[in-house]
């Protein structure tokens, strides 16, 4: 087991994280960060990257990531490909546990990230990136003119789906019941929008295409009858049905909100010493360029917290 108490613990090397690293490493602090999968997270599946300040023509989300942590891992952060099965945040030092022992560290800085909810149906991780988008504001300019599709009746699929009227040829809402779960304001912007459509009672029951989103089969749930939309291009189905923060290792030790770690601006949560940063956080806008900010700024906590320093 290691027995070395590094100055700051990371638990998750996407953006956030690995901008965390950076910023840690690079202040010459002993950096160790976790990744139960592939170091970048969840954007590594995006195969265009275009509104990230200074990413090459070409960008993909592995590829951006990927230097990232190059630059991480340059000032000496070690980046592990380890899960974490335990967190013990109020002790100090602090201790992380995983599979193969524990670790231990002054401070510790949350970037586990959150998840979409996803339909489940087949084809859909099959078009993920290639159709399927879980993110109106990251992949919108990419469906101009195009035939999109939004999955869900809340206050973020309105949303979604009137940013989308921006580029999209057309925006059909696809609900499964027979009334929206939203605010009026919301609804009624939406029904006076000539782009907007609403498909009651409906599941998507199937997705399929040759290498791009090409048919979508959906399913009226009062009915049981079968319907199919086809095109020759590729067409875009927006996913909004929610988003789970990878917090239940942290339940009973931190302030949550909706299951996200509760900050204040200095990413600091309740406990000293333990930081949050990224789409794991309580915040309203969810983006690589956020992410990487917050990561940042925990760092910079995460160092003056080292030194003593206290604000």
């Amino acid at each position: 087991m290691d027995k070395t108490v590094y100055d700051v613990l990371i638990c998750g090397a996407g953006p956030a994280g690995l901008s965390a690293a950076l910023y840690a490493a690079r202040a010459g602090l002993n950096v160790l960060v976790f990744e139960k999968a592939v170091a970048g997270g969840q954007i590594t599946q995006t195969t265009e990257i275009e509104n990230y300040p200074g990413a090459l023509e070409g960008e993909t989300g592995f590829s951006l990531t990927d230097r990232m942590r190059w630059q991480a891992e340059r000032f000496g952060a070690q980046v592990m490909q380890q899960g974490i099965t335990g967190a013990h945040l109020s002790e100090q030092p602090k201790r992380i546990v995983c599979a193969d022992g524990e670790y231990y560290g002054k401070t510790v800085i949350i970037a586990s990230g959150a998840y979409p909810t996803k339909i489940g149906c087949p084809g859909e991780a099959r078009l993920t990136g290639a159709g399927v988008s879980y993110c109106a504001t990251c992949d919108a300019p990419f469906f101009r003119n195009r035939r999109v599709f939004v999955v869900g009746g809340g206050d973020t699929a309105l949303t979604e789906a009137i940013h989308l009227t921006k580029f999209a040829e057309s925006v059909t809402i696809v609900h499964r019941r027979d009334k929206l779960r939203t605010t009026k304001t919301l609804q009624d912007r939406a029904k006076e929008n000539p782009k907007i459509a609403i498909m009651w009672n409906t599941v998507v029951h199937s997705l399929d295409g040759d290498g791009v989103l090409s048919k979508i089969t959906f399913e009226n749930v009062a009915t049981g009858e079968m319907s199919e939309v086809l095109s020759e291009t590729r067409m875009g189905l927006f996913v909004c049905v929610g988003r789970t923060a990878e917090t239940e290792l942290f339940e009973g030790q931190l302030a949550l909100d909706g299951g996200y770690i509760v900050t204040d601006e200095d990413m600091r949560t309740n406990i000293m010493g333990v930081y949050a940063a990224g789409d794991v956080r309580k915040k309203s806008f969810r983006q690589v360029v956020t992410a990487a900010a917050d990561g940042a700024i925990a760092a910079a906590e995460a160092a003056k917290y080292v030194e003593g320093i206290f604000v």
